[in-house]
């Protein structure tokens, strides 16, 4: 498997699926890997649909789906007893056409089984063997799609529960792509078949040999200090399926014979899915991916937000402080405005403007200098900070794009995280560069004594 078929794969596999790159991200990974995968969402969200479309991904795969009850009975996933073989005392099933022979499968509401059937996929899905009458045979079994509509909370299915390293959340279409869920074709697109299962075992065994690297590691203990605090209980399997579904990502994107593949901090962003012991805790996960590995976080700009504003404070008092503390200057000025009249001609409204202009605190040329200094050394932080951030913002944004496995709707919240940030800075420039022209406008005396003013007081 190359970088090309992992593309075409999952285009294929997200192809009119609104809302869904994540789930099949989730579902190609783990057929990949060999893990199963569990849907958690209400009916009606396309979890049969995702599944088929898994199925559909490899070439020549046996499918097998099955919608689960409180009734269902063995026969129905594990294929009918043999009756030529209770002729011979044996208890046997035909298993042809069955769960026990299928490579993709989907168990619709899989936690309403029965005990007995539970038992049997228990063994099924963690050991891939299958006990027929006095026998045990391997299955071929690729990956099991599980689907449900809630999380169960009884503790005897907790052991069934966990056999799915992989957990979706899986919810109705927003509002905001309503409008295209009603324009989507009857028939949808499906994938071509483009895997091979036989290849499977020489991907998983690169990916095994592939070392994680110390900064993948580092955050790895980082999340599960964030897990403890949060009361997340993970076991040591999950943390080591974890592992592993990060070395198969960098090994399905390179060749099979390039030695070069490394595991990568922006594969941690399936980590929500293996971690989260419920639904409502995967966006706090995701939080802490975006967060730490694409540094989406809004920037710190109080410092600067308050000194932009001690300094257009300032430069509102100074430029509206009058030329004297008596009021003939504002004598002058209202004789002049009731001179030109509402109606004045551009005359009438120079004479204003030239009255309003002498009526104006005048100041020194010292004073000017040092308050577009104060201004300059503010706006240089500015600039710096904006920097920053634009050149964050372009790491990112190339990281991100680079990584074939992350769901497009996580690439954009990044990115929509660091334009606001490279915006807001834009911003504080862009007014602290006014402030500057506005000091440097001050109408000058040079005949006043050069007193250097006291500097603008920003609060800490």
């Amino acid at each position: 498997m190359d970088i090309r078929t992992l593309l075409d794969c999952l285009a294929d596999l997200d192809r009119d699926m609104l809302q869904r790159d994540a789930a099949v991200r989730v579902l190609l990974l783990g057929a990949l890997a060999g893990e199963h995968v569990l849907l958690i969402g209400p009916p009606g969200t396309a979890k049969s649909e995702l599944a088929r479309r898994l199925h559909r991904v490899f070439a020549g795969a046996r499918y097998f789906e099955r919608l689960l009850t409180r009734f269902s009975v063995p026969e129905e996933l594990f294929g009918p007893l043999s009756l030529r073989a209770l002729e011979d005392d044996r208890y046997e099933r035909l298993t042809d056409g069955f769960l026990p022979t299928a490579q993709v499968a989907f168990l619709d509401e899989v936690f309403k089984a029965n005990s007995a059937i539970l038992n049997a996929l228990l063994t099924l899905l963690n050991e891939r063997e299958f006990d027929n009458g006095s026998g045990r045979v391997v299955v071929p079994l690729i990956s099991v799609v599980g689907a449900t509509n809630e999380v169960p909370d009884d503790e005897a299915l907790q052991a069934f529960y966990d056999r799915f390293a992989l957990r979706v959340p899986v919810e109705p279409v927003d509002d905001a792509h309503f409008a295209a869920l009603l324009q989507l074709p009857a028939e949808l697109p499906q994938p071509c078949p483009r895997l091979e299962a036989q290849a499977l075992e020489g991907l998983r065994t690169r990916a095994a040999a592939l070392p994680l690297p110390q900064s993948v590691l580092e955050q790895l203990v980082e999340a599960r200090a964030l897990c403890a605090a949060q009361q997340i209980t993970v076991s040591d399997r999950r943390w080591r399926k974890l592992a592993a579904l990060l070395q198969v990502q960098a090994a399905s994107r390179l060749a099979a014979d390039d030695a070069d593949a490394t595991v990568s901090p922006w594969d941690l962003w399936v980590l929500p899915y293996v971690l989260a012991a419920r639904p409502a805790q995967v966006p706090m996960l995701r939080d802490w991916f975006l967060a730490g590995v694409g540094q989406a976080v809004p920037v710190d700009v109080l410092w600067l937000v308050r000194a932009t504003e001690a300094f257009e404070k300032q430069l509102e008092i100074e430029t509206s402080a009058p030329a004297s503390s008596d009021d003939e200057g504002a004598g002058k000025l209202a004789l002049a405005r009731a001179i030109a009249g509402p109606g004045a001609h551009n005359v009438g409204q120079g004479l204003v403007r030239m009255v309003a202009d002498q009526a104006r605190k005048r100041y020194s040329g010292l004073h000017l200098a040092a308050r577009g200094a104060q201004v300059q050394e503010v706006l240089d932080r500015a600039v710096a900070a904006l920097q920053a951030v634009q050149a964050t913002a372009e790491a990112m944004r190339t990281q991100a794009h680079a990584h074939a496995w992350l769901p497009p709707t996580w690439r954009d919240a990044i990115e929509a995280v660091h334009r606001d940030n490279v915006r807001t800075l834009a911003q504080l420039r862009a007014r602290l560069q006014g402030v500057a022209e506005g000091f440097a406008e001050l109408p000058v005396d040079p005949a006043l004594a050069a007193v250097e003013p006291a500097a603008v007081q920003i609060l800490a």
